[in-house]
C-alpha cells in the first residue's frame, strides 16, 4: 500500500500546537501511520519554529500548517472543519512572566473552548483528544495506599492558594473541555501524561529545559518539582493514537511510567551517565506525600510504557545532536 492510499485509509486529522515538544512528536507519528495532518501553529511562515516539521516523512506531501489563536474564536475554523478527529495539544505557557489569569488561565480555558467551538462545526467529526497533565490529578482519597486513577482531580483552590498556575490552567481547561462535549454531544476523550521525556523536534523548550539544568549539575531547579511520574514523549504520541482509533474509549487516560523522588532519579542518571556532573545532593528537597498511578485503564489498550533509562537515553541523545550537551 502506498502512501497516498494509507492516507485516504487514515483521513484527515487536526494537531493544535503541532510545532511544540509534544505536538511536534504527534504530527510525527500521525504522518508515519499514513494521516493527512492539518497543524496549527501561530505563524506558518516562521520557519526558525515550524521548520523542522516540513522535515518530516510525508510533511509535503500531508501537512498543511495553518496560523490560529488560541484566544481568537474561529481562528481553529479553517484548520478543523473537514477533518475527522482534533488532537488538541496546545497549551499557551508553562511559567507566566507577570500576570497568571492573562498568561496562563483565561488562554488555557477560552483556548481549549474556541477548539471545541470550532470542532462543533466540523460534520464529519469524529472524536476529540485531549492533552490533559497529571498536574490536573491528585488524591481524591484519604487513603495514601490508594493509586492515583482517572477518578482523581485535583483541587483548585489549593493551586491557586499555592501559585501553581500550569497545573491549574490544566485543571480548568480539562473541567471546561468536558462540560462543553457533554453539552454539545462532542465525543470526547482525554490523555493525562506525567512528565513528558524524550528526544526533540523542536528547539530547547522548557521541559528539556529544566531536565538540562539537572544534568549540568544544577540540585535546585529541579529539586522543586517534587515526586514525580516520568513518561518517553514516543508512548503519549501511541496514546493518543490509540485512543483516538479505538471505537471504545472514553473518559480519560492515565499515561505515566515510573513515579521517583528526584534524589531517585537522579541517582540512576549519575550511574548511568558518569561523565555529567549530575548532582546527587538536594539540601532543599522536601518529600512529598508518597503516591502511584494507576494505568490499567491504558494498558488494556495494548500499550507498553518505556522504563525511565530509555526515557533518558533518548533525551540526553537529542541534547547531545542540538549542541546542549557534549
Amino acid at each position: 500500500m502506498d502512501q497516498k492510499e494509507s492516507a485516504s485509509i487514515k483521513g484527515k486529522v487536526c494537531v493544535t500546537g503541532a510545532a511544540g515538544f509534544f505536538g511536534s512528536w504527534l504530527v510525527k507519528r500521525l504522518l508515519e501511520s499514513g494521516y493527512n495532518v492539518e497543524g496549527t501553529v501561530r505563524d506558518p511562515g516562521d520557519y526558525k519554529k515550524i521548520g523542522h516539521l516540513w522535515e518530516l516523512e510525508g510533511a509535503k506531501e500531508r501537512l498543511h500548517l495553518v496560523r490560529a489563536e488560541l484566544m481568537d474564536e474561529g481562528s481553529f475554523d479553517d484548520a478543523i472543519i473537514g477533518c475527522e478527529g482534533v488532537f488538541h495539544a496546545a497549551f499557551p505557557v508553562l511559567y507566566p512572566k507577570s500576570d497568571p489569569k492573562a498568561e496562563v488561565l483565561d488562554p488555557a480555558v477560552e483556548g481549549t473552548l474556541n477548539v471545541l467551538r470550532s470542532c462543533k462545526k466540523s460534520p464529519l467529526l469524529k472524536k476529540v483528544v485531549l492533552t490533559s497533565s497529571t498536574s490536573a490529578v491528585a488524591r481524591s482519597s484519604s487513603d495514601p495506599k490508594q493509586p492515583l486513577d482517572e477518578n482523581s482531580w485535583s483541587n483548585a483552590q489549593e493551586c491557586e492558594k499555592l501559585k501553581a498556575w500550569y497545573p491549574l490552567g490544566k485543571l480548568l481547561a480539562e473541567q471546561a473541555a468536558w462540560r462543553f462535549a457533554k453539552e454539545n454531544g462532542i465525543n470526547l476523550v482525554s490523555v493525562i501524561p506525567s512528565f513528558i521525556i524524550g528526544p526533540s523536534l523542536c528547539n530547547l523548550h522548557v521541559t528539556a529545559s529544566d531536565i538540562l539544568s539537572l544534568l549540568k549539575g544544577d540540585n535546585e531547579k529541579f529539586a522543586r518539582r517534587g515526586r514525580m511520574g516520568y513518561v518517553h514523549i514516543d508512548d503519549v504520541a501511541s496514546c493518543h493514537i490509540l485512543v483516538y482509533e479505538n471505537d471504545n474509549t472514553e473518559g480519560r487516560y492515565l499515561c505515566t511510567s515510573t513515579v521517583l523522588e528526584v534524589p531517585e532519579l537522579a541517582s540512576i542518571l549519575a550511574k548511568r551517565y558518569p561523565w555529567l556532573p549530575i548532582p546527587t545532593s538536594f539540601p532543599s528537597y522536601v518529600q512529598g506525600p508518597r503516591f502511584e498511578y494507576d494505568t490499567s485503564k491504558v494498558q488494556k489498550l495494548g500499550i507498553k510504557f518505556k522504563g525511565i533509562e530509555e526515557m533518558f537515553d533518548d533525551a540526553i541523545q537529542s541534547l547531545k545532536e542540538q549542541g546542549h550537551l557534549p
